[in-house]
């Protein structure tokens, strides 16, 4: 991305007809997605008439939905605005641009659904084999290699369990927890769901259970909850215990 910033930069400051508007660009945000800052940005400028002509490198840089990629020409190409596409050496302007668009954008997005779908096999594949994609795990911390126990949050793992078990509510948890000085991942202070949340999960005793959830398909990119959709796998001593399986049963 770095570098295409730095060629777009040099390449339009070099052009004594033409005056840099500024880059716009979503680091990390695939181009089936719409709601992109930088995007959006792009087209808040384009409204304000700050911008008379896009230059991107490809069709797909911009937007691998056909659908929301011709919506976006079409708009700007009523306000007068040319898109370039420098692969494909594209002007949108043009009376046969928005047919090469067309028949290009799609390819672009059935790349993407393939792209999606290979992905989608290749991490199914691993689940079916018992090899887990790691996450932020309350308890543990990701060493690059494995799972190792963060010894305060455990401690306040097993004050959980042990609590629940003794007949204490979540919500008495929590006062409890946040009175001994005890702090979740992401915020400063414990509550009913993150206490519920953790009760739930089978991690603790060291076994995995995979494709809990999943991505409907590529152009909306929404997680569902796996509810017999798809496969699950449960794996077994995947990484260190913190609550044994008979404590976890009971409660």
């Amino acid at each position: 991305l770095a570098a295409q910033i730095n060629y777009y930069t040099k390449t339009i400051k070099s052009r004594a007809d033409w005056e840099f508007a500024g880059i716009y660009s979503d680091e990390g945000i695939t181009g089936t997605k719409v709601n992109r800052p930088g995007f959006q940005e792009l087209l808040r400028q384009c409204e304000l008439g700050n911008v008379d002509m896009v230059i991107t490198k490809s069709i797909s840089r911009l937007n691998r939905n056909t659908v929301d990629l011709l919506n976006t020409v079409r708009s700007l190409k009523e306000k007068g605005i040319n898109i370039y596409f420098e692969r494909e050496n594209i002007n949108t302007i043009s009376q046969d641009g928005e047919l090469f668009l067309s028949l290009l954008a799609s390819f672009a997005q059935e790349e993407s659904r393939s792209i999606s779908e290979n992905t989608k096999w290749a991490i199914r594949k691993r689940f079916e084999e018992g090899i887990f994609t790691h996450k932020n795990l309350y308890g543990y911390r990701w060493n690059a290699q494995q799972y190792e126990i963060v010894e305060e949050e455990a401690e306040a793992v097993k004050l959980i369990f042990n609590s629940y078990l003794d007949g204490m509510s979540p919500g008495q948890i929590v006062k409890l927890l946040n009175a001994k000085g005890f702090k979740p991942m992401n915020s400063d202070k414990f509550c009913y769901e993150s206490v519920w949340l953790i009760l739930r999960q089978i991690n603790y005793t060291g076994d995995s259970i995979l494709q809990k959830t999943f991505i409907e398909n590529h152009l909306n990119h929404k997680k569902k909850i796996n509810r017999g959709q798809l496969p699950k796998y449960y794996v077994e001593d995947t990484h260190p215990v913190i609550i044994e399986k008979e404590l976890f049963n009971k409660v």
